[in-house]
């Protein structure tokens, strides 16, 4: 049994859509010797604080050129598209902004496409590619490496955090007195989506950990093959409806918690799981790897749709906690 997530349609065609809009960008930003050039405009800034100054509470896209841009920013209003003028070689590297993140998001809303962000490390074991405070947020085909935490939100139960065809590498740690960072943490948000995203060679915590009402997580992979220290495939520590479906999941020998895949309501149960669905998903451990483990740890009791996955041996489809 195969099954499609129903929100998938939409965010592919969000995510296209964003995407599209580097043709537009891209003889604007060119012609300019600066490396962020906001489109509305044309004009060209040195700084990337500079360039989400200039588009301050309106609307406006910021194209930004190759290279490693050792900067950050902090959007305070107005809805900002940072577009990468060719994905994968816009790269913010090391530099964050209020002990935070390379992009700090409290705006109406923002959208991030084809950038990259690595080596984001604070004093309080927090440092992520993104920090979103306020707002909607939707990133696509962007990349996370080497960092405490990837991306990071606050509680907004108005907003949407939308993730599609991007990549978590190498996240996560629990040094940090006030508990571990992951790969994508989500305060308490009113929908996130997650599709076609690959996860990997975490570094401790969570690959996903995340607090909403509704959750949506499909066709993505997470291979802890590589994995140090690692906690949950995908923890929903308060509960949530929605689906996991159609995910690939690998855990591997290097783990401080190998006791479940996916974990629901292991924190409290401020939202409902009676209508999250579990369904048409592969998960195994790696090669070489001789452990039982649990697919689905359910500490709601509300979790009933677990359906058409295939597991590995000693991977126990569902357990009560």
């Amino acid at each position: 049994m195969k099954t499609v997530l129903k929100t998938a349609a939409p965010v592919a065609a969000l995510a296209a859509s964003l995407l599209a809009a580097f043709p537009l960008t891209a003889s604007l930003a060119q012609g300019s010797p600066a490396p962020f050039t906001v489109e509305e405009t044309g004009r060209g800034y040195t700084s990337l604080q500079a360039a989400v100054d200039a588009i301050g509470d309106g609307q406006g896209t910021i194209a930004i050129a190759p290279g490693n841009h050792r900067q950050c920013a902090v959007q305070t209003a107005g809805e900002i598209a940072y577009m990468a003028l060719v994905p994968g070689e816009a790269v913010f590297d090391a530099v964050t902004c209020e002990g935070k993140a390379a992009l700090v998001l409290r705006g109406r809303g923002a959208q991030v496409s084809g950038l990259v962000f690595q080596n984001m490390n604070v004093r309080d074991f927090n440092g992520a590619g993104i920090r979103l405070e306020h707002g909607n947020l939707t990133v696509a085909q962007s990349w996370f490496r080497d960092s405490q935490q990837g991306i990071l939100t606050a509680d907004d139960t108005r907003a949407q955090l939308v993730v599609d065809r991007s990549t978590f590498t190498r996240l996560g740690t629990c040094e940090g007195a006030g508990g571990c960072a992951h790969s994508i943490y989500t305060g308490s948000l009113g929908q996130v989506r997650i599709t076609r995203s690959r996860f990997e060679q975490g570094r401790g915590g969570h690959y996903a950990k995340v607090r909403s009402a509704r959750v949506d997580i499909a066709g993505c992979s997470f291979d802890d093959s590589g994995g140090r220290a690692t906690n949950y495939m995908i923890d929903l520590p308060a509960g949530a409806s929605g689906q996991i479906s159609n995910n690939w999941f690998v855990q591997g020998r290097d783990k401080e918690n190998y006791s479940a895949f996916i974990a629901v309501a292991a924190e409290s149960r401020d939202f409902s799981s009676a209508g999250l669905v579990v369904a048409g998903n592969n998960a195994r451990f790696a090669p070489g790897v001789d452990r039982t483990s649990v697919f689905v740890a359910d500490w709601s009791g509300e979790v009933r749709q677990i359906e058409g996955n295939v597991l590995g041996r000693n991977l126990t489809r569902y357990e009560l906690r």
